[in-house]
C-alpha cells in the first residue's frame, strides 16, 4: 500500500543480505498481576489475566514500531523497528532471535506473513516495499514506490512472485490501516482522518471498486479507538468508540478475538506511560478493565517508554508489546479452566 494509491502486488527483483542473529534473548519468571491502579478495581476477564513475563528481545536500539505473531501460530513472531531493521523471532522454550533481515532503510511501517509464513512482505517510509523469504533471511523482491509505503496485506488469492501491478485506487488521504474479510472479496481501508473504506475486489480480475465508507464524525483532534461492524454488500455501521487521551506517537491496538467472540467488543491498546490497557468497548463508563503495568513488573527491564505495539499469538495464550526505546515484551496468560 502506498499512501494516497491502493496497490495490490508487486514488481522487480533484487537481492539483499540478511544478518543471523546468535544471542538470546532476555527472560523473566516474575509475576506481573495485571491491576488497574487509575480505577476502582474491577473483576478481570480469566482469559486475560497474566501471570509473569515469558521472554524479553531487549537487543534492538531503535523504536519497535510494529510486532505481529505469525499466521496461526503460537511461537513465530516478527518486529520492524524505526532504523529499517527487521526481526524473526521463536518464542517458543527457548525463545532465541532467528534472523535479523537488513535492507530498509528507514522506518519500518507495517508487515504480514503468507499463510504458511514462509514469507514476509514489509513497507517502509523509505519508499519500498520487501519481501523475505524467512527460512533463508533473504529479501527476494524489492518494489519501489513514490512515496512511504505505510501498510500492506498478501492476498491469498493473486501471486506476489510475478510482481506485477494488478490495479489501484486512489484516495483523498493517506491509508494508514488495511485488512481483508474472510472471503477475500472486500479490503478494508482506515485513512489518516479516521474515514474506513470498504473496497470491492474481482479476485478474477482484480478489479477494484471503492464502494462504500465510515467516517468519525467527531471534530476533536483526541484520538478515537472505533469499532465498525460489517453488514451485507460491505455497508459499514459505527457500533461503538473510545475516546483516548491525546497522544504523540501512532499507538496501535488489537482486538481480543477469543473474549469478544464471547461477550463484545474488547481490545488491548499500547500508551504513552508505558502500560497495556484492556477496554472493553460496550461498557458505557469505565471501559478500562485491565492494565499491565511493566515498568513496576519488572524494575529496569520493563516497558519505560511508551508501548507502540500489540499483538496476540494464536490461542491467545501470549501477548506481545513493543516501545518506543526498542524493547519487546511477551506476556504469558494465567491458564483458565
Amino acid at each position: 500500500m502506498i499512501a494516497l494509491n491502493f496497490k495490490v502486488v508487486l514488481e522487480e527483483d533484487r537481492r539483499s543480505g540478511s544478518q543471523a542473529l546468535s544471542h538470546s534473548p532476555s527472560f523473566s519468571s516474575k509475576a506481573s498481576n495485571a491491576s488497574d491502579g487509575d480505577h476502582p478495581r474491577r473483576k478481570v476477564e480469566p482469559r486475560y489475566s497474566f501471570v509473569m513475563m515469558h521472554c524479553i528481545f531487549d537487543q534492538c536500539k531503535a523504536m519497535v514500531t510494529v510486532v505481529k505473531f505469525g499466521q496461526m501460530s503460537s511461537d513465530l513472531l516478527a518486529y520492524g523497528a524505526s532504523d529499517g531493521t527487521f526481526t524473526v523471532c521463536t518464542v517458543s522454550d527457548p525463545p532465541a532471535v532467528l534472523n535479523q533481515l537488513i535492507g530498509h532503510s528507514k522506518d519500518v511501517t507495517d508487515f504480514d506473513f503468507t499463510s504458511n509464513n514462509q514469507y514476509i512482505a514489509s513497507s517502509s517510509m523509505d519508499k519500498t516495499v520487501r519481501i523475505w523469504e524467512i527460512s533463508k533471511g533473504l529479501c527476494i523482491r524489492v518494489i519501489y514506490g513514490v512515496s512511504p509505503q505505510l501498510c500492506i496485506r498478501f492476498h491469498p488469492v493473486f501471486n506476489f512472485s510475478t510482481g506485477r501491478v494488478i490495479n489501484k485506487t486512489v484516495f483523498d488521504n493517506e491509508v494508514t490501516a488495511m485488512d481483508h474479510d474472510h472471503t477475500s472479496q472486500l479490503i478494508f481501508c482506515g485513512d489518516a482522518q479516521g474515514c474506513v473504506y470498504t473496497v470491492s475486489m474481482n479476485s478474477h480480475t482484480g478489479v477494484l471498486s471503492r464502494s462504500h465508507h465510515n467516517r468519525n464524525g467527531s471534530k476533536r483532534k483526541s484520538p478515537v479507538t472505533t469499532v465498525v461492524s460489517l453488514e451485507i454488500q460491505g455497508y459499514l455501521t459505527l457500533r461503538c468508540s473510545l475516546k483516548l487521551a491525546p497522544r504523540l506517537h501512532s499507538i496501535r491496538a488489537s482486538f481480543c478475538p477469543l473474549l469478544s467472540l464471547e461477550k463484545g467488543e474488547f481490545i488491548v491498546a499500547g500508551s504513552e506511560d508505558a502500560n497495556v490497557y484492556f477496554y472493553y468497548l460496550t461498557r458505557p463508563r469505565h471501559a478500562c478493565v485491565n492494565k499491565l503495568q511493566a515498568r513496576f513488573s519488572l524494575p529496569n527491564r520493563g516497558h519505560g517508554y511508551p508501548i507502540i505495539g500489540i499483538a496476540w499469538n494464536h490461542g491467545e495464550n501470549l501477548l506481545a508489546s513493543s516501545d518506543f526505546g526498542g524493547t519487546v515484551i511477551i506476556w504469558k496468560g494465567a491458564k483458565t479452566g
